[in-house]
């Protein structure tokens, strides 16, 4: 008797409803930290000194070039952690980059962001794609291009889902040049953060744990897509519209 091996039909629609339940859960993971450090994300980045502020940008962008080379680098080395491990390191080199205030949060941001690249190269991988592939560390960066954990801006939220950039020579420094000013507001909703005064460590590791709760769920819902996309052979701008659609969203032109 010959068996049937063909494969099960994918249940688009069903695969679709478990992305949006990923995204809804990653959108609220920052509410505990801000009822925690009672503040708004609006207004956190204002308690950084001006300097800090004006300089923001420029070193965001020098810290993603460098965790990118880091996080491939490391790859060899050590190995993909469970989810729970990495948000566990996350939080405690929040807790003590949030101990000694500014210095150590400032030295504790790039450490933090190779730990966050690699955790999305990780959920890359888990989803079949290559991490040391171009287009996949593409992805991976844009994957930061999400609006952050403690932010409030809806009409950010989806910039993940936007239309990739063509892909050429230098597309992984042009993107990178690209993301940083919206992960530089991001990062520094997460320095003012642990430096309030008496919490420190405390929200510090806060907001590190959210930060990478959020990352990992966005990586998953973003690489998730494109395996959907591939496996039943659906275009993705197709499935960025209807998962768009599931969540009441439009996507951004």
């Amino acid at each position: 008797m010959i068996r049937n091996t063909l494969p099960e039909p994918i249940d688009v629609e069903a695969q679709l409803d478990l992305l949006a339940k990923r995204y809804k859960a990653a959108s609220g993971v920052g509410i505990h930290v801000l009822n925690l450090i009672g503040g708004q994300a609006d207004n956190l980045i204002d308690r950084l000194p001006a300097a800090v502020r004006r300089n923001l940008e420029a070193a965001t962008e020098r810290a993603l070039g460098h965790a990118m080379k880091a996080a491939n680098s490391s790859r060899g080395m050590v190995p993909d952690q469970a989810s729970w491990l990495n948000t566990a390191v996350s939080a405690a080199m929040g807790a003590v980059g949030g101990s000694g205030g500014l210095p150590t949060a400032l030295a504790e941001l790039p450490v933090t962001t190779t730990l966050l690249l690699r955790v999305i190269q990780g959920v890359a991988k888990e989803h079949g794609f290559d991490p040391a592939a171009e287009n996949v560390q593409f992805d991976c960066v844009q994957v930061f291009s999400a609006a952050g954990p403690l932010s409030g801006d809806d009409g950010a939220d989806l910039g993940f889902l936007s239309a990739r950039l063509a892909l050429q020579g230098p597309a992984v420094k042009g993107l990178i040049a690209k993301v940083a000013p919206r992960l530089a507001v991001v990062l520094g909703q997460k320095l003012a953060a642990q430096t309030v005064p008496v919490l420190g460590a405390v929200a510090g590791a806060a907001t590190n744990y959210a930060y990478t709760s959020y990352y990992q769920e966005i990586a998953h819902v973003h690489f998730g897509l494109r395996k959907l996309a591939i496996d039943a052979d659906v275009p993705a701008e197709e499935l960025k519209q209807r998962l768009a659609a599931k969540m009441g969203r439009r996507i951004p032109a």
